[in-house]
């Protein structure tokens, strides 16, 4: 279960000295092919990190033969060096592997502000790519990871003979678009970029940018899908995008689960919406709303806060026609008190919420997380 699940990819996990903790630090993952399609999506944060301006670029042709990523620093605000230190190393992996440096994506993360040093970077790919191996995707995983807790993986296998596998890092600042993450995904499957991209943006759509854990979003987000076409076999497309959105969900509640300090994984349903864009946009005022977020912290189940967010956007509905239901307790009605909110049970870790508009037959979920002292505390203490 890795980002080497599929034929025809190799990874390496390296600790190339980024870090003052000495854990793994630097990933690469190589598509040795016969295809080299490709196709990612980026953070649509305005204020975007050296790595996503290089490889923004370097995806408009679809075609990408490796992707380099550090932990230990964003490279984001560190001016005309800051992309230049992207450029090297992308040069660098190009010379190491034998191939040209535009088809190599870079990603970063960690603080924001501070140049990363070169002749680390440098030393870390050279590591990377004699460490290249088909069975060495967790050690890539765990060399993205920052605030991370533990490596996020998951894969798919295809009764028909092909594979999506993937990893990704996140724990904080996950929020739209796409979160705060690194997701390198690969398949084996043959299909062009223009397959490969329809869908990526189907999955992205109704997984990543659905987890909304604190509002914040990040410079540096990327999703990158690779695809070698090495077990030969053409899918269905709907049946490949169904595969590759189930791996993406799998790894955003992955992500969800282990987002900073929290206790509880809160999914927000919302039924019954004009549009789905207004059941979107209901479910995300409710998971960016600090008071109900606190009170699910304190296993209070003030379903009044869910009201009072979902009156702050500008979807169509009736304020008094309203249902909410929190782990199956029915705890309002029509914009009215239902059954006793004692009767809700928030000690386990995961919390359901159910708002149903009873506007329209659209439905959308979100996902996120409470607010807790550790996540204060985390982020408050984060750059030192």
């Amino acid at each position: 279960m890795s980002v080497t699940a599929a034929s025809g990819f190799a990874a390496a996990g390296v600790v190339a000295g980024l870090k003052s903790s000495g854990a793994r630090d630097l990933a690469l993952v190589q598509n040795r092919g016969p295809l080299n399609a490709a196709a990612a999506v980026f953070t649509t944060n305005r204020c975007k990190a050296n790595p996503v301006l290089w490889s923004e670029q370097v995806i408009q042709d679809g075609v990408v033969s490796a992707i380099v990523l550090n932990s230990g620093g964003a490279n984001c605000y560190t001016g005309a060096q800051g992309f230049q230190t992207t450029h090297a190393t992308a040069e660098a992996v190009a010379t190491e592997l034998g191939v040209s440096a535009g088809d190599v994506l870079v990603c970063s993360t960690g603080l924001i502000g501070e140049q990363l040093p070169l002749d680390v970077l440098l030393g870390g790919v050279s590591s990377a790519a004699a460490a290249l191996a088909p069975d060495a995707g967790l050690g890539a995983a765990e060399a993205i990871m920052t605030t991370d807790t533990r490596p996020k993986q998951s894969e798919y296998r295809s009764p028909d003979g092909w594979t999506v596998g993937g990893m990704a890092k996140g724990a904080g600042m996950l929020a739209p678009g796409l979160a705060t993450m690194l997701v390198v995904i690969t398949t084996d499957a043959v299909l062009t970029s223009e397959q490969l991209d329809r869908a990526l943006r189907s999955a992205t759509r109704v997984t990543f940018d659905r987890l909304d854990s604190d509002g914040c979003m990040s410079t540096n987000d990327t999703v990158a899908l690779l695809g070698s076409g090495a077990s030969g076999v053409e899918p269905d497309e709907s049946d490949f995008a169904s595969a590759l959105t189930a791996v993406c969900r799998d790894l955003a509640e992955q992500l969800q689960a282990d987002a900073e300090g929290a206790s509880h994984d809160i999914s927000i349903e919302v039924l019954n919406a004009r549009s789905e864009d207004d059941a979107v946009v209901v479910g995300r005022a409710v998971s960016r709303s600090n008071l109900f977020k606190a009170a699910i912290f304190g296993n209070d189940p003030n379903w009044g806060r869910v009201l009072a967010a979902v009156g702050t956007t500008d979807a169509e509905f009736d304020p008094y026609g309203i249902d909410v239901a929190i782990n199956g307790v029915q705890v309002c009605t029509a914009g009215q008190p239902d059954q006793p909110r004692e009767l809700v049970d928030l000690t386990p870790r995961k919390v359901h919420v159910l708002i149903d508009l009873h506007a329209g037959d659209e439905t959308a979920t979100i996902l996120t997380n409470d607010l807790t002292h550790d996540y204060v505390h985390e982020n408050s203490a984060y750059a030192s």
